[in-house]
């Protein structure tokens, strides 16, 4: 009877530490594997950076193709930029012309 006593008295005392610590392994997983963990925020910085790198071509491309327009435009008419795009679209060149396709 005292034993089991004693075993009693330890465990109430002993309960609030173990469950402290089993708290405290239980928040510490979340916080490193959880949906909002480190983990998951490295995966999103790495996305993130990914999705920059992408914008950042589709802005050099955008860009290139606004100074290609530019020069289309009546106020400043460049005569071999309308000449190669009329070329291009129609399909038609000089017979003693080599063409070269890029794309």
């Amino acid at each position: 009877m005292i034993i089991s006593l004693e075993i009693r008295k330890r465990a109430k005392a002993g309960a609030g530490p173990i469950l402290g610590i089993l708290a405290d392994a239980y928040f510490s997983y979340h916080l490193i594997e959880g949906d909002r963990g480190l983990f998951a925020y490295l995966k999103l910085q790495h996305e993130i950076d990914r999705a920059e790198a992408v914008y950042q071509l589709t802005e050099n491309e955008k860009q290139a193709l606004e100074k290609r327009v530019a020069l289309l435009r009546p106020e400043n008419l460049d005569i071999d930029m309308l000449e190669e795009r009329s070329r291009d679209v129609l399909g038609l060149a000089h017979p003693d012309e080599i063409v070269i396709y890029t794309k």
